[in-house]
């Protein structure tokens, strides 16, 4: 059993999709309260399906989990609908700026907290804490959704998970799409709230030098797999780690062995 440390297990997970698909064969890591993990890998290394299946959102989508564990603070998230995760304290932004664009800014951050059936002075309490952390919203607080930009929208979606006060907050790829001086402000704004608030975070990101740059710790996935696990600091002054797992360079002969490989 993991220690009390621990928030989140990913043990050996097999996932498929319509039972015929493989798209995870062998994903692991552990995620330490008040940290930050980055999950990294390329496109279809199988970030997104690993987030899906710590949130247990995999069945929606006709995904099935074959083998392994996932433990949200001792619990196996399998046994839990997604709904009751979110009022356990694991909360997801998923991949793709998801708002309601019909609404203003701040009446999708409210809708958050109502989720939660949170009371009218901690929602507005709430609200001012997230208006803190990304000041840019409280300028578009009356502003719709749909009207803002692709940055904000993000930011959006993000204050509104955070309206429902979560342990672990859990972000596919936030950086996609925006520019590089918008996924700054996200990723401060992230690591702002991990120090001060204790917030412990799961990111998957493609943008690996970002990721790092925040980051505690790392597991790179590869098709399906977890292929290397250390720490953020470690990875990211490691050029040939980076071009040999991310792609980012000419891969080197052989791959870099001074980090823990995962088996």
């Amino acid at each position: 059993m993991p220690g009390n440390d621990v928030i989140l297990v990913v043990d050996n997970v097999h996932a498929t999709y319509n039972h015929a698909i493989t798209a995870l064969h062998g994903v692991s890591f552990e995620l330490r309260r008040g940290e930050i993990l980055a999950l990294l890998g390329a496109n279809g290394a199988g970030k997104s399906t690993t987030l899906k299946a710590v949130s247990n959102l995999l069945p929606a989508e006709r995904g099935q989990i074959n083998a392994g564990t996932i433990l949200f603070d001792g619990g196996d998230v399998t046994r839990r609908r997604p709904g009751d995760l979110v009022r356990a304290g694991l909360v997801q932004v998923l991949e793709g700026r998801h708002c309601f664009k019909s609404l203003t800014v701040e009446e999708n951050l409210v809708s958050g907290g109502v989720g939660r059936s949170g009371r009218r002075g901690e929602i507005s309490q709430d609200l001012e804490r997230i208006y803190d952390f990304f000041p840019r919203l409280r300028e578009k607080r009356r502003t719709l959704s749909g009207l803002t930009s692709g940055g904000e929208q993000q930011m959006t979606a993000i204050g509104r998970a955070l309206m429902s006060r979560p342990r672990l907050l859990v972000l596919d790829e936030p950086s996609m799409g925006l520019a590089p001086l918008v996924v700054q402000d996200i990723f401060l704004a992230l690591k702002k709230l991990n120090q001060e608030t204790g917030l412990s975070i799961l990111v998957a990101e493609q943008n690996s030098a970002v990721a790092l740059k925040y980051a505690d710790y790392s597991t790179v996935l590869e098709n399906g797999v977890s292929v290397l696990s250390g720490g953020a600091t470690s990875l990211r002054q490691r050029e040939d780690v980076r071009a040999f797992y991310l792609g980012q360079k000419a891969p080197p002969a052989t791959p870099p062995s001074h980090l823990h490989a995962v088996v």
